[in-house]
This record gives structure tokens, sequence and C-alpha cells, in this order.
């Protein structure tokens, strides 16, 4: 689905990401883990045109995106979450989600400046998808509830249900776990497997292993902007040189 060949950024004398290969397969959940300064975030934000690589490709189905601006990268089906969460805090979840379906909006400014009966249906159609995505996410009695009196777990999932309502085909999850408690993870869980059945690819950022070699099909490990390693989630955990990156130790 989605094809990373040669990929490399660079910030000034420093390489982030070097000559990084990845294969995506559709449907499934695909983990980027290591370090910190590994070169994960930086690595996401070049598949989602944030960041343009200094060398390599990205192709979506064979559509070369490198050089496109990120809202084209959305237009070609690819959605993301942010480490730090990015939320319109005065505004409710319900408003939140709909934010999300600016890309499937059809009427014009001349609907919006005349209040054609198209724009109504528009309006409607689009709280409707977004009720209906708070529901998916566990949120929907938070629907009318402004984003500043909402706690910190749901927001990392009212975040999701607004990177959703754009009807992505890969989400980009950059540590959707982080900071929340047992529980709280556990939603972040069944969520990403509730994603992975209903055909979405899930790319997953994370630093809670427990959760990544749960949910995970394929898990590729970054070291210092390398690809150390890649494979299935036991193969990656058992790798002398995973632990080695980890540990310190090539003992464990």
């Amino acid at each position: 689905m989605l094809r990373v060949e040669s990929l490399s950024k660079r910030f000034g004398g420093v390489s982030a990401v070097e000559n990084v290969a990845l294969a995506l397969e559709r449907g499934a959940v695909h983990s980027i883990i290591g370090p910190n300064g590994a070169g994960k975030t930086t690595l996401l934000n070049m598949l989602s045109g944030i960041y343009r690589p200094d060398a390599g490709r990205i192709a979506m189905e064979e559509a070369d995106l490198v050089g496109k601006a990120p809202h084209e990268f959305a237009l070609a089906g690819i959605g993301r979450t942010f480490q730090n969460l990015q939320i319109f805090y005065n505004m409710t979840a319900l408003e939140n989600v709909m934010t999300g379906r600016y890309r499937h909006e059809r009427c014009g400014l001349a609907a919006a400046l005349l209040r054609l009966p198209a724009l109504a249906r528009a309006e409607r159609e689009c709280r409707e998808t977004a009720l209906a995505l708070l529901e998916l996410v566990g949120l929907a009695r938070w629907a009318d509830v402004r984003a500043d009196a909402m706690p910190y777990g749901a927001l990392k999932r009212l975040e999701i249900a607004r990177a959703l309502a754009a009807e992505p085909r890969l989400l980009l999850l950059d540590e959707p776990a982080a900071g929340l408690n047992p529980s709280e993870t556990r939603d972040i869980d069944r969520l990403i497997r509730t994603l992975a059945e209903r055909g979405l690819t899930v790319v997953l950022v994370e630093h809670n292993m427990k959760l990544v070699m749960e949910v995970s099909e394929h898990v590729v490990v970054l070291v210092n902007g390398r690809k150390l390693a890649e494979g299935r989630p036991a193969a990656v955990s058992a790798d002398p040189r995973v632990i080695e990156a980890y540990l310190g130790t090539g003992t464990c």
C-alpha cells in the first residue's frame, strides 16, 4: 500500500533518518519502535508531508508523494495524530471531529452565503458521521463537552476520531498511549484492533512495548535514524541487536 525507498532527512549536520526503506501491507498494524532520538517522529512527519525528505521516495499505491504538501498527503488517503495533542480546546468534542471532514465537504461558498438546502443537508450528514466516530472511539457521551473539560485519555481518542473523519486508508498514530494509565491504554488497544478489523492500515509509533507486541503484525526498529531490524513482533523482540539497543547489553 505504501512503499518507502532510501528515505533520508538531515537537520544541519545531524542525520535524523538515513536510507530507510519500508513496505506497508494493506489492512495490517505496523509499529515503528526505537529508543528516544531514533527518528521515529521524523519518519512520520515525512510520511505525512510535514517534512520534505532530502532523499528517497514515498509512494502511495505508486503515486509519488515526495515534495507534496501535507493536504495532498491527506487527499492521497493518509491521516495522522500527533505526539503532542493538536486539539481545538475551545470547541466541543463533536465540533473537533467535524473539522476532520473538510476534505469531504461538497458545498461551496455560494451555498454557504445563500444558506441553500444543500448546505443544511451537508451539515447534518457531517454531524451524523462525527457522532458515529465518537461512538466508535467510546466518546459518545462527551459529544457536547468542550475539549478543555475532557480528561487526557479521552483527548487521545478524540484526536484519533478526528483523523478518522477524513476517511484515511492509512492512519499514522504517534504515541497514542503516551501518558495513559493501564485502563486508558487498553481502550487504545481495543480501538486499534477494531480499526484493523475494519481494514484500515495503521502505523503505530509507541514506547509501550506491551501494546506494540499485542496489536502489531509487523515491527520496524529504528536506531540513530537507521533501520536496525524488522519482522514479526516475537522475532523482533528476541533479536539480540534490538535487546542491545534498548538495554545496552547483548544478554537478557
